[in-house]
């Protein structure tokens, strides 16, 4: 269902007064960015920064009543608000992307929450050190679950004082590493999106997978989960190579993918050839394909959501290829109120911020009010900014993806919808 937008005037008499209240943000030092194992699956940019979030004293930030068409729940019978915290780099070299969420954040709690609902800052700084006293100073406000962080590397920090204190932890890594065990990471994995695009590849008779990879942490995360989850779909993988990711020219790389039958002219042993890689070397690659006589008439290239951010069809090469993409309407309808609350376009992520807080907003109004991993882990589901997900017992997402086709012209197209529910996903 479309979540309605506030009236302009009176979003902004909230955010004021939300701003009034305050918002927890530690001091300004210089971090370095997030060294985990896997990054955020689309690194994040942002085309026009949102407004910095001021600086100043205790959080506590109270929600408003939903709008008339919000999904209405049972308030909580407890007399205590739902304590939330959300943790964000809101300093350091991550701060735009921290603002980001915080503003997606601050969108779902007029849109979704209820009176009984406190949503409170806390400055992470994008470092493990920053997590771990963000989460300590969350747990002396008695939050009753954990919004964030954002890295890997803070995640993997701070998880452990969250499960001892038996908070949950919704983060917004796609490191599937990090999660486990009361911690949820919420993040676009990429496993499942290239198994998603391969599995519509094989819907449209291309069973082959050829597996064209970056030897990096991103590839190989691809490589493992196609090998071990492809045949479950119906997909073989035919052929795997990687190239290094600093190299220039991979021309020998492709030549070893290429399996000539000399009883059959013009197969080369794959009907489908995945490349989980992103902006110049993706086109890079792409034009090294074509060079060394790879026909998208007959082989269709595939990607993932890496795809989205990279111009795909500025190279002839991809024209045509398939991604994995959350649904195109509900997130353009997330774009456009975000950019008329904040002035400014939202960078990819943000949605996350957006979902992970209306979620919390639900469990909240549930009489009684539950944050249990029996509730967080909820077989249907939930439907959110970027589609349908539910997260697993493991501690992983599960998401509902759309498949978009590249176009050398405006827009990529969207050919193939995302799931209505999970009875519906392979």
């Amino acid at each position: 269902m479309r979540r309605p937008a506030l009236s302009m005037p009176r979003f902004f008499y909230r955010l004021v007064r939300v701003l009034a209240l305050g918002l927890l943000v530690a001091g300004c030092s210089h971090v370095a960015p997030d060294n985990g194992s896997a990054k955020p699956i689309n690194p994040p940019v942002v085309a026009a920064p949102p407004p910095a979030v001021p600086v100043p004293a205790p959080p506590v930030v109270q929600s408003s009543p939903p709008p008339p068409s919000a999904p209405v729940l049972t308030p909580s019978s407890s007399n205590r608000p739902a304590t939330v915290a959300v943790l964000l780099p809101l300093s350091g070299p991550s701060a735009q992307l921290g603002a980001a969420l915080l503003n997606a954040a601050q969108l779902a709690l007029f849109e979704m929450a209820d009176n009984a609902f406190n949503l409170l800052p806390f400055d992470s700084k994008g470092t493990a050190d920053g997590a771990v006293a963000a989460v300590q100073q969350a747990l002396t406000q008695h939050a009753d679950i954990i919004i964030g962080p954002v890295f890997s590397v803070e995640t993997k920090a701070a998880a452990s004082l969250a499960r001892q204190a038996g908070v949950a932890m919704v983060s917004f890594t796609a490191d599937s590493t990090a999660a486990g065990n009361g911690v949820y990471a919420l993040g676009f994995l990429p496993g499942p999106q290239a198994l998603r695009v391969a599995d519509y590849a094989r819907s449209q008779n291309r069973p082959r997978l050829g597996i064209l990879a970056p030897s990096n942490d991103y590839g190989r995360t691809v490589v493992d989960y196609l090998s071990n989850n492809a045949t479950q779909v119906g997909v073989t993988v035919a052929t795997l190579q990687y190239y290094d990711a600093n190299a220039a020219d991979i021309s020998v790389v492709v030549k070893r993918l290429i399996k000539v039958d000399a009883h059959r002219p013009g197969d080369v042993g794959f009907d489908a050839l995945i490349i989980p890689d992103e902006g110049q070397r993706l086109r890079t690659v792409a034009n090294s394909l074509a060079q060394m006589g790879i026909d998208p008439a007959h082989v269709k290239l595939l990607g993932t959501m890496l795809w989205e951010e990279s111009r795909p069809g500025s190279e002839p090469g991809l024209v045509g290829g398939w991604y994995p993409a959350p649904p195109e309407s509900t997130h353009s309808d997330f774009e456009t109120r975000y950019t008329k609350a904040f002035g400014a376009r939202p960078p990819r992520l943000a949605s996350l911020g957006y979902d992970a807080t209306a979620l919390a907003a639900v469990l909240a109004r549930r009489s009684p009010r539950d944050f249990s991993a029996s509730a967080l882990t909820s077989p249907t589901g939930f439907a959110g900014i970027d589609g349908i997900f539910r997260l697993r017992s493991d501690g992983t997402a599960e998401r509902g993806y759309a498949i978009r086709e590249v176009q050398n012209a405006g827009a990529d197209k969207e050919i193939a919808p995302a799931p209505a529910s999970f009875q519906a996903a392979y």
